[in-house]
């Protein structure tokens, strides 16, 4: 009677999780500003519908998203077709959901997210967020931090110490061509307490040549564990 009552009370409490499901504050962004990404219809928080529209070139405020699964959907507003779906880890209560053009296949669906912890882990205080959506690897100098960074790799930079009186530092991105390093992006960023950056290095889906692009961020980021990058994906110079 015992062994009984002890899966009854597992197979409630299962049952109570499944009904709860997930709930992730999430900020959307549209990587590729040259693509159109429809107005997203998705399930609140209240389990109820919103419709997330997202600007080009910026981020948006948060949204209470909800699922049953860890599996989070979003339809097309205009006729309700599924645009892209996403699996959100169970201890990750606010991400930042990075929408990009899927490559044309036909069993695809045509916006594939990645998806970042929205935390002082990836988006240090004053500093910068790096992501390799490039094929190859990319060498990267924020002010004193230079970086290699591999596929599919992504880190927070803390904010450089070496500043102009315009708290100003360098920010430069290189591709790799055959054995010789190219300079893809070259500028002076002001980097200020209260505000960080977030920088991308793809392939551009028209052109099929890689691009950086760089959004600035004001929101206070949430406090995490202490800064530690992925040493497999990222190497010092």
């Amino acid at each position: 009677m015992r062994f009984f009552t002890v899966l009854l009370l597992i197979f409630s409490a299962t049952l109570v999780h499944a009904q709860e499901g997930q709930k992730v504050n999430c900020r959307f962004l549209c990587l590729d500003t040259n693509a159109t990404l429809p107005t997203l219809l998705t399930t609140s928080a209240n389990a109820g519908e919103i419709s997330i529209k997202i600007p080009a070139g910026a981020i948006t405020e948060s949204f209470p998203c909800f699922s049953k699964t860890a599996t989070f959907s979003f339809l097309s507003s205009t006729d309700r077709k599924p645009v892209a779906e996403v699996k959100i880890p169970a201890n990750m209560k606010s991400a930042v959901l990075v929408f990009l053009p899927s490559s044309s296949t036909s069993n695809t669906l045509p916006w594939r997210i990645f998806v970042v912890e929205d935390s002082s882990k990836n988006f240090p205080d004053g500093g910068a967020f790096v992501a390799n959506f490039h094929s190859d690897d990319i060498r990267f100098i924020i002010g004193e931090n230079k970086l290699l960074l591999k596929p599919t790799g992504f880190c927070g930079v803390m904010q450089p110490t070496k500043r102009d009186d315009f708290n100003m530092a360098p920010v430069v991105f290189q591709f790799q061509q055959g054995e010789n390093w190219r300079n893809a992006s070259e500028s002076m960023l002001r980097f200020l307490p209260g505000m960080h950056y977030l920088m991308f290095a793809f392939v551009d889906a028209a052109s099929g040549r890689p691009r950086i692009v760089t959004f600035q961020d004001a929101k206070p980021p949430i406090p995490a564990g202490p800064l530690t990058p992925d040493s497999a994906s990222v190497e010092k110079l």
